[in-house]
């Protein structure tokens, strides 16, 4: 058998996974043959993997209505048909033995916090009992009712719960839960360009001469992107990976360098990289002077340890930036020498000068990527910003290979969360509550009277200020979809409450859609069971800005529903006797789903899917509608920037990263933005600076821009919101791990998986554990200013913490790590830094 070297690089990229999980190599080497028994039986969808934000293309094979096989998809550009292990065993996690197949009723709110108490109800039981109680609370104070939604939600689906509540409810109180992994990223794009998501691609990985990643894990957390990047590396002797990181993990093991670094510092190594390059005249003059504004920000900003942080409301200025010169710019970054920079950050002068000299080199093609450990930081937003000043000042943007990426986390932040506006303080397409410009264009897509929405001009809670807000006992009613908050928010000793101890939760109704049984359902009121990934159709948005749709290809198991159809019966309910301008309210929102899914809802979801997509692309394709595009003209507001494709070009297409722009009678997706070039060559058409001054300031003055260059912003070294002390000596880091996807609600129910990664486990530096008389396999108790909890040591070194730092996954519910960590946020983005918790070790 001929085997080519791309081959070679996917079978190496895989094998240790699959022999970890008890997967045969040869099972997934190539798609079964048609001339196979039982394979003419077969049906063949295309689809995009339930989990990471990489957003692999899939196969979907289904036989005798169930999934019996799935592999990678050529077609789809994302992943060019490679899978990971997650994705090899992806069609077992539709068929766990425990999965929820009829709607379950709480009667006795005493059992709240345990696995018993839920009984089973019908359909239009937990339907009038949630449209009740959520009726009840919009009409008594409706800043006591809330959705927290997910980045796995698909985005038609966002798209409509962000609808419903902020034009039928009237609510900003919604937000989702990538606002603990890419909030931070969302506003250090708005900070810089006045428009959100990444600029380049992952061709960029198929290009770049030196790769590096910035607190970020990819071998685990972005398997497919990192296949990509090795093969590139392998393919070309010259392209060289530095690894800029807090600990050494599976991705360090293949850098040619690591760069390990004392938490919070990595600020101060990304301004030294600033002033070298300016010092030394090694920035892109050409490019600085053309294209580039200056600007100071707001410093000594805090942090958010008590409810009373007066800077935590989105509605308030946290941050004022004034214009500033290039030589102010360049005289604020003057202390970051690489003697200061070294000293502080406990990276070497002649590694920070190699990193330096590879900005300055104006003939490599660099491309940094990152994601949590950037992202989940107290100054998150600063430091994507330090990311991006660097990639500016050297030039090294929006060019194939050159590029500065944020990674996502889950397969749908970008599309789902950023993009259709589920965060409490936007509306879809980059637009913002607090605008009034902004409000009138939402209201001519809706068909809303002009000024309709004013009164959800200011942002509601973000999800800290959120679920503290519930433990206090001031939330009457929480509608949760696809996540598993009771596990994956921090602190939550506050918000669960020691064991017996009584938190305002208890006392919320809660409301949950949910696949499996989770901890998050122990505290449900209602739990709705809803259909899974290809039980209905749906999209994703991955992290290139990639568009991609998963069919319908089986019927959802037991009495499963779409969780649109869910979403309406309740709005429905909840909307009665209400009007808008004497028309019935839920009619004038909704009504034209209803029509669209004529009169099998559920199993028309193609037709119903498209027409919500055809009224959310109106948000970029102002020219669809007459008044949208009047206000578009006259507030200049400049929505092409993000434009859409008809649904079913997505179809055709594999997927298609936008803007997607009709030339000639053809959509062509976007692979490069923030640069000059032509469209049919993959380019942006608007170039550089078209992006700037949307009118976003309304009140939160990050968003505003003098012009429409990019803005460098200068962000200092600040510390991060807890530091090592006699009483709490170790920084704890949380994050995932390449078997299980975030809390293991699917993951865990696949026995290769589940058998490959079976328990989470403390990594601890070998000197560390020996010092506390800690053996492997040891159970310490990790005690931190907020909680405490039980886990087992592992010195295997699969991660490997420098002296004074310890590592945990955060998928195991048994183990439930985020009793002690940290619920303290980037004043800027609100999101949470899960990396740097200070805690005591001790032998259990």
């Amino acid at each position: 058998m001929d085997v080519t070297r791309r081959d070679f690089v996917k079978a190496s990229a895989v094998a240790a996974a699959m022999a970890a999980a008890g997967g045969s190599l040869a099972a997934c080497a190539s798609k079964p043959d048609a001339n196979q028994a039982g394979a003419a039986d077969a049906q063949t969808h295309t689809a995009v993997c339930r989990f990471c934000g990489c957003g692999c293309g899939v196969l979907v094979e289904t036989k005798d209505g169930k999934v019996t096989a799935v592999t990678g998809d050529p077609d789809n550009q994302s992943n060019r048909g490679l899978n990971c292990v997650k994705g090899y065993y992806l069609g077992k996690i539709l068929y766990g033995k425990d999965r929820l197949t009829t709607p379950l009723i709480r009667d006795d709110a005493g059992t709240k916090g345990t696995e018993s108490g839920l009984r089973e109800a019908s359909w239009e039981e937990a339907l009038e009992l949630v449209s009740t109680k959520l009726r009840e609370t919009w009409k008594k104070d409706k800043s006591r009712l809330a959705f927290w939604g997910s980045g796995q939600q698909p985005i038609t689906e966002g798209y409509l719960i962000a609808k419903f509540w902020k034009a039928g409810l009237l609510s900003n109180n919604i937000d989702p839960n990538a606002r603990m992994c890419m909030a931070s990223a969302v506003v250090g794009f708005m900070n810089v360009f006045q428009t959100d998501e990444p600029a380049g691609c992952y061709e960029d990985l198929d290009n770049a001469d030196v790769f590096i990643t910035w607190g970020a894990n990819m071998a685990e957390a972005h398997p497919m992107l990192y296949s990509r990047l090795t093969a590139h590396k392998l393919q070309n002797e010259s392209v060289r990976h530095i690894d800029i990181t807090t600990m050494k993990t599976r991705t360090s093991a293949s850098a040619d360098k690591v760069l390990l670094f004392r938490p919070g510092t990595d600020l101060a190594i990304a301004n030294c990289v600033a002033n070298y390059l300016i010092q030394n005249k090694k920035y892109d003059a050409d490019f600085v002077r053309d294209h580039l504004q200056f600007k100071m920000g707001t410093e000594d900003i805090g942090n958010a340890v008590e409810d009373g942080y007066d800077k935590s409301d989105l509605g308030k200025s946290v941050d004022k930036t004034t214009s500033c010169t290039f030589e102010e710019y360049a005289a604020r970054l003057a202390d970051y020498t690489l003697e200061y920079t070294s000293e502080l950050s406990g990276v070497s002068v002649e590694d920070l000068a190699d990193l330096c000299e590879v900005f300055a080199d104006p003939d490599l093609r660099v491309m940094s990527l990152w994601t949590m450990g950037v992202n989940q930081h107290n100054r998150g937003t600063w430091m994507n910003h330090n990311l991006h000043n660097i990639h500016l000042l050297s030039g090294k943007y929006g060019k194939p290979g050159s590029t500065a990426f944020s990674l996502t986390g889950q397969p749908s932040a970008c599309g789902t969360a950023r993009e259709v506006g589920t965060f409490c303080h936007r509306l879809p397409a980059d637009l913002v509550v607090a605008n009034e410009a902004h409000r009138r264009y939402t209201e001519a897509v809706w068909n809303l009277p002009e000024g309709y929405l004013d009164e959800i001009k200011t942002p509601g809670y973000h999800t800290i200020k959120l679920f503290r807000e519930m433990s206090k006992g001031n939330i009457d009613f929480l509608w949760s979809a696809h996540n598993n908050w009771a596990q994956s928010l921090p602190n939550l000793t506050r918000f669960l409450g020691e064991d017996g101890e009584h938190t305002g939760i208890f006392d919320t109704f809660i409301a949950v859609n949910e696949v499996y049984p989770t901890l998050t359902t122990r505290y449900a009121d209602v739990v709705f069971p809803v259909a899974m990934w290809v039980e209905r159709e749906g999209q994703f948005g991955n992290a290139e800005r990639r568009t991609s749709v998963f069919e319908k290809a089986v019927e959802p198991v037991g009495d499963a529903k779409w969780d649109v159809w869910v979403l309406l019966e309740v709005a429905r309910r909840v909307l009665e006797g209400e009007t808008i301008d004497g028309e019935d309210a839920f009619t004038r929102l909704f009504g034209f789903i209803w029509d669209a899914g004529k009169d099998d809802f559920n199993g028309d979801s193609r037709e119903v899917n498209r027409a919500i997509w055809e009224e959310y692309r109106t948000f970029s394709n102002p020219d669809l509608n007459e008044r949208a595009a009047a206000i578009n003209a006259e507030k200049k507001l400049k929505m092409e920037a993000k434009q859409l494709a008809p649904y079913d070009e997505y179809l055709v297409h594999h997927g298609l990263t936008w803007p997607v722009r009709e030339v000639d009678g053809q959509w062509l997706p976007t692979k490069w933005r923030f640069a000059n070039g032509k469209q049919a060559d993959g380019y942006d058409e608007v170039g550089i600076e078209m992006y700037g001054d949307k009118g976003l300031a309304g009140g939160m003055s990050w968003y505003k821009s003098a012009d429409r260059k990019p803005s460098v912003v200068f962000r200092p070294y600040e510390p991060p919101a807890q530091e090592p002390s006699a009483e709490f000596p170790f920084w704890f880091c949380t994050g995932r791990l390449l078997e299980h996807w975030h809390t293991g609600t699917m993951t865990r129910r696949v026995e290769e998986l589940d058998r490959a990664l079976p328990e989470a486990l403390l990594s601890m530096n070998p000197d560390d554990a020996a010092a506390l008389g800690v053996n492997d396999g040891d159970m310490v108790q990790l005690t931190s200013p907020h909680g405490t909890m039980q886990i087992k040591v592992s010195l295997a070194g699969r991660v490997e913490p420098p002296s004074g730092m310890v590592f945990a996954p955060f998928f195991a519910a048994e183990t439930l790590i985020n009793r002690v960590v940290q619920d303290y946020y980037c004043p800027l983005s609100k999101e949470t830094d899960y990396k740097k918790t200070c805690v005591s070790i001790k032998k259990a």
